[in-house]
């Protein structure tokens, strides 16, 4: 379900000069980078790229979701990490994104694991965002 207007708590702002070789900044200057395409794509990898920092912010989300979820089901994720995988290949409309993600939760058994990062890839507001758009992966 979308959000409207009125209901936004906060707004962040980026702008991007020059693409994907450029640099991106935010308007409170908390973030200012170069980015560059990776060498994999025949740029000089001198940078970061656009997929690294959409890696960063859903594994943080993502991250966050789960602390939520355990919240609710009182489970212990103190120690957890998760990690996001972003890659970027052709596609039959040019370039398109594929996600995996992967949680390591050391207090909790596989299959509460499992369960918990399920349902934390419902409420991610980045997994909702890209849920039926490109593939995600979970994996424990």
């Amino acid at each position: 379900m979308s959000i409207q207007q009125s209901d936004v708590l906060y707004t962040a702002v980026a702008t991007a000069e020059n693409g994907r070789d450029g640099r991106v900044a935010t308007d409170d200057g908390q973030l200012d980078v170069v980015v560059n395409p990776p060498k994999a794509m025949g740029g000089s990898g001198a940078g970061t790229n656009p997929e690294q920092l959409f890696a960063a912010g859903y594994s943080a989300c993502f991250q966050g979701a789960l602390g939520v979820v355990a919240r609710n089901e009182n489970a212990d994720v103190s120690g957890s990490t998760v990690t996001a995988e972003v890659g970027i290949g052709k596609n039959d409309d040019g370039f398109g994104i594929i996600v995996k993600i992967s949680a390591t939760i050391p207090n909790v058994d596989a299959e509460t694991a499992k369960s918990l990062i399920e349902k934390a890839h419902q409420v991610c507001p980045y997994s909702k965002a890209t849920r039926s758009n490109i593939t995600v992966e979970l994996a424990v």
